[in-house]
């Protein structure tokens, strides 16, 4: 990158060496295949596989369930390169450092034993099922149930904007099992191959991610193992889901970094090349004080998360903080991708080069994860 940025203090030369290892491998084999999984839709299965051989698969999970054995360091280096190389149909991190997570964290020594090996190896791929067609951001209203009938649950119910959702093969559904509001909601762990009743619905069609799998979910009167349970007991899921989400959420910010260190890159190298009236751009003052503008943005925007992931590895971000800054960054990564985008003029509004989908991209970062108007209220509340 021609982008000077202060080195990140969580940073050593381990993750120096990931970090090289994933650009590299995300511009050999998946920047030249962009277009074929923008038209697909999603990425092959095979690409997960590959990813798995090439260590970007579950790097924090411990080595004796077959991960990396790291710790979210390693995924959030894995996370950064790939925000970078705009590669973002792959949804490794919801995999890696989201779903993963919670069987380690909430699963019993079975479930690990049965499921992360194979996660880690790219065999199954993994997905999570919060949102349904009427409930997006308030997760205590949703309405998917499961009933527990002997050996089993029968699930009944709906899900949408489910990353993965058609690769995936297993997939954690939040669920009610009990009466309303917090106590009643749980996670049941779905085998989507040994779940009669389970049925996927459309590849979503959206403005940005072209190469993301997001689909909708069906459950009718669909069977699960009451050994599927994630946690002791039923109704423990709201609160295994409060527990995660800062992670979530400071995913979607070190996402938003990356993918703002790519378009002011891309930007300034435009600039110095693209002439107008017999000379680059670049030489226009506006274009430098803009870019000048953006450059601060982005570095106060890595200064950020760069604090709340050292305040992350030592267990000591909290769901406010990480809201307050999912919801920061990803305004300026809107900010951001509007100004560089100008800077290009008509090109920029042209999907051939990497700004237009950077811009169309940075757009729902605003949304998944909790909508950024949750965020501030969830931030106010500890004010």
């Amino acid at each position: 990158m021609s982008l000077p940025v202060f080195p990140s203090s969580w940073m050593g030369e381990e993750h120096h060496q990931l970090q090289d290892s994933v650009a590299r491998y995300m511009q050999e084999r998946w920047v030249p295949r962009a277009a074929e999984f923008r038209a697909a839709g999603r990425m092959p299965p095979e690409a997960w596989r590959e990813a798995a051989a090439n260590g970007l698969l579950c790097a924090s999970t411990p080595v004796d369930y077959g991960g990396g054995g790291g710790d979210f360091s390693h995924e959030a280096v894995i996370l950064l390169e790939q925000a970078r190389a705009n590669c973002s149909g792959w949804g490794g991190g919801l995999h890696s450092a989201i779903v993963a997570p919670y069987l380690l964290q909430y699963g019993t020594e079975e479930q690990k034993q049965r499921w992360l090996p194979r996660m880690c190896a790219g065999e199954l791929i993994a997905a999570i099922a919060m949102t349904e067609p009427g409930t997006g951001s308030d997760l205590q209203a949703i309405r998917t149930s499961a009933r527990l009938e002997g050996e089993h649950y029968t699930v009944n119910g709906a899900k949408t904007f489910i990353t993965n959702g058609q690769n995936a093969n297993l997939i954690i559904v939040v669920c009610r099992t009990g009466d309303a509001g917090a106590k009643g909601v749980s996670l049941l762990v779905v085998e989507t191959e040994q779940s009669p009743g389970f049925r996927r619905g459309r590849l979503l069609d959206k403005v940005g991610l072209k190469s993301q799998d997001t689909s909708e979910l069906f459950f009718d009167d669909m069977h699960v193992p009451a050994a599927n349970l994630l946690g002791a007991q039923e109704g423990q899921g709201f609160f295994q889901l409060m527990a995660q989400l800062p992670q979530e959420r400071l995913i979607i910010a070190v996402q938003g970094i990356g993918a703002m260190e790519r378009a002011l890159d891309e930007t300034i190298r435009y600039a110095k090349e693209r002439k107008a009236f017999g000379k680059p751009i670049w030489e226009f003052q506006n274009t430098r004080f803009k870019l000048a503008e953006v450059q601060a943005v982005v570095l106060a925007a890595r200064a950020l998360v760069d604090a709340c992931m050292v305040a992350h590895l030592k267990g000591e971000l909290d769901a406010a903080r990480a809201a307050l800054t999912k919801a920061w960054v990803s305004e300026q990564q809107g900010k951001v991708m509007d100004e560089c985008l100008q800077l290009f003029g008509g090109y920029g509004y042209m999907m051939e080069y990497p700004i237009a989908e950077l811009f169309v991209d940075a757009r729902v970062q605003r949304i998944y994860g909790g909508t950024n108007e949750i965020m501030k209220e969830l931030a106010a509340r500890s004010m």
